[in-house]
């Protein structure tokens, strides 16, 4: 009788034990899946506009094929500048939220889909106000204002207190500064080039972007990263400019100002950090993954740094990247450009994961 009862307490045991485990497990499993923010939230140019364009009156559009034919699901022109998906997407899967971050102009998503994030940039704008003004896109201060406006409309949908927490617990990205060097200072016209020295325009976009992060700060943001230049002489498109010179190769002057532009912007972020301790905010080098991929394209599985994948790669982009254009590569995995500006889908995941690391490294995650 006593094995009896001996038994039925050592079944009853394990059949506890083995409940618990599986309680543990379904938590476990359940926190390992809860996202690590509650939104991204992203502010900028093309790097990063997943759409916004196509709403507003510009020409720099890329909402027509073959941009987007990479899509995940089948070819989509979404307006992204790409074959595929942006940073932020593979930002936001990467944190547990959806795989594509909604452009706020965009009719088909509402505040519900904003709630987990929102992308307010917008192609071909910068930090300078005249920047957006050359091709009639949306300048940085009308993205703040879209920010408050989406404040307002996620408080009328998730309450003060559960809003207040989103826009504090999110992620946002950053990236921007690059058109106000190659569209605005250095093209002819605009009158920045005669206003300021480039040393001079670099402290005016510096103070800019301080100006920028202090206000998303006021309003709430507490993680942010935020991008500095690339090699931009680099770009296809410089590269074809500087053939067109004579010269051929990079152009190195401008390289030289997006070096000394990173390493103001750079002091600039440690300044704010210092001044404001409850802003986490991180850096990205992006100058310094760029050349990795430049000079040792092998590592990378790439095998042409130098063009675009589409058409010629040398200068089109936008409209002059469309359907029609012939030579436009089979494989972009192996271009580090998808068009004469803008990164490939393959090299966006690995910005991706390169912002994620910084984020950690610099504890804003």
């Amino acid at each position: 009788m006593a094995s009896g009862h001996s038994q039925l307490a050592e079944a009853a045991l394990w059949l506890l034990l083995a409940t618990l485990a599986l309680s543990i497990g379904r938590s476990a499993a359940a926190s390992a899946s809860a996202p690590r923010v509650p939104a991204v939230i992203v502010f900028g140019d093309s790097t990063v506009d997943t759409g916004n364009n196509n709403q507003i009156g510009t020409t720099l559009r890329s909402d027509f094929p073959p941009y987007g034919r990479d899509m995940p699901g089948g070819a989509r022109a979404t307006g992204r500048f790409g074959n595929g998906r942006l940073p932020p997407d593979f930002i936001s899967e990467a944190l547990g939220l959806p795989p594509l971050v909604p452009a706020y102009l965009d009719p088909a998503y509402g505040i519900a889909d904003f709630a987990r994030g929102v992308c307010f940039a917008s192609a071909g704008t910068g930090v300078d106000n005249a920047t957006a003004g050359v091709l009639s896109v949306i300048p940085l201060w009308k993205e703040v204002e879209y920010y408050k406006e989406y404040q307002v409309r996620l408080r009328a949908y998730a309450g003060a207190a559960r809003a207040r927490a989103i826009v504090r617990g999110a992620l946002h990205v950053v990236s921007i500064g690059t058109n106000d060097f190659l569209e605005n200072y250095y093209m002819l016209g605009t009158g920045r080039f005669l206003q300021y020295t480039v040393a001079e325009f670099s402290d005016f976009i510096v103070d800019g972007a301080r100006w920028f992060l202090s206000e998303i700060h006021r309003l709430g943001a507490r993680r942010v990263t935020f991008a500095g230049l690339s090699p931009i002489g680099c770009l296809p498109l410089e590269r074809t400019t500087s053939l067109l010179r004579g010269r051929g190769g990079c152009i190195e002057e401008y390289n030289r100002v997006a070096r000394e532009y990173n390493a103001k912007l750079e002091a600039m972020v440690r300044g704010l950090r210092a001044k404001l301790p409850t802003l986490r905010l991180a850096y990205i080098p992006v100058y310094d993954a760029m050349l990795d991929f430049m000079t040792n394209p092998g590592k990378f599985g790439l095998e042409n740094v130098e063009e675009g994948c589409c058409a010629t790669g040398m200068f089109e982009m936008g409209f002059m990247c469309n359907d029609q254009a012939p030579l436009t590569c089979d494989d972009a995995d192996k271009f580090l450009f998808w068009d004469a500006f803008h990164p490939t889908q393959k090299i966006n995941r690995i910005m991706a994961n390169n912002t994620l690391n910084d984020c950690y490294q610099q504890g804003v995650l």
